[in-house]
């Protein structure tokens, strides 16, 4: 089963670029990455440029509307994510505890949908 987990950081709560907590946290980041990988369990995953450069965009009576920004107000941002094929909760649970964000922000494990499961 594929599962998205998505990282949440407040960036009040997140290391400073260029400090060595930075750079523990990064450290952190290529380690599981690199773990994900040994144990053939990731399916891709990136970090995302800074809520400043989103745009959200819904369709209201038939007419898109675009605005800046992403459309909910939280404290936590939407970073990042990796995606990783286990075979359950538990196991994804386990890969979701590597990311270091975890200790200053949220990791929010998603099941994908399988529009075209295996007969």
């Amino acid at each position: 089963m594929q599962y998205m987990l998505l990282i949440y950081n407040d960036p009040a709560l997140e290391p400073a670029y260029g400090t060595p907590e930075f750079n523990e946290m990064m450290g952190g980041y290529f380690a599981a990455n690199e773990r994900m990988k040994a144990d053939g369990v990731l399916r891709g995953g990136e970090g995302l440029q800074g809520v400043e450069t989103a745009t959200s965009l819904r369709i209201k009576s038939g007419k898109v509307e675009t605005m800046d920004g992403p459309f909910a107000e939280t404290r936590e941002h939407l970073g990042g994510y990796y995606v990783i094929d286990v075979p359950d909760l538990d196991a994804a649970l386990t890969y979701a505890a590597l990311i270091p964000s975890a200790h200053f922000g949220t990791i929010e494990l998603r099941p994908l949908m399988d529009y075209n499961p295996a007969s």
